[in-house]
């Protein structure tokens, strides 16, 4: 259970760029990590979960529409009814956006590139814990 990950990846739209130049907005960062916290509580005590709040977030590399994203979880800590989670956003795929390739060239990164971590505190009521989900999960 502690320190099993769950991934999620996403590409992101141009409906999710909000600043210049296509730069998305760091919070759709943080709304991804809520997926892949909700996917961990759900695996472990088969509830979505509530999410009571982030600490320690940091945008670390911009994010533009077109991007393809991972987002990456675990529980670091589980309480009675809390999951404290660690979140990591990689950037794996990006536009090439040079004037002289196609508007759709893209590049593979040779390696990922951090764009946000965090840590996040999930809460999940004790009768409402329907027990692991997922055998690699078990307490």
């Amino acid at each position: 259970m502690i320190g099993e990950k769950v991934v999620l990846r996403v590409r992101m739209s141009a409906a999710e760029a909000h600043y210049a130049g296509d730069l998305v907005n760091g919070s759709h960062i943080l709304d991804f990590f809520g997926d892949v916290g909700t996917e961990l509580c759900i695996r472990m005590d088969g509830d979505e979960s509530l999410f009571l709040g982030y600490s320690e977030v940091l945008f670390t590399a911009p994010v533009y529409a077109g991007d393809f994203m991972e987002y990456i979880g675990w529980i670091e800590k589980a309480g009675n009814t809390s999951r404290t989670c660690k979140f990591e956003a990689y950037k794996y795929i990006s536009l090439a956006r040079d004037p002289k390739l196609a508007i759709s060239a893209a590049n593979v990164l040779p390696e990922k590139v951090l764009c946000g971590t965090a840590t996040g505190t999930l809460v999940v009521k004790k009768e409402f814990q329907r027990g692991v989900q997922d055998p690699k999960f078990v307490k």
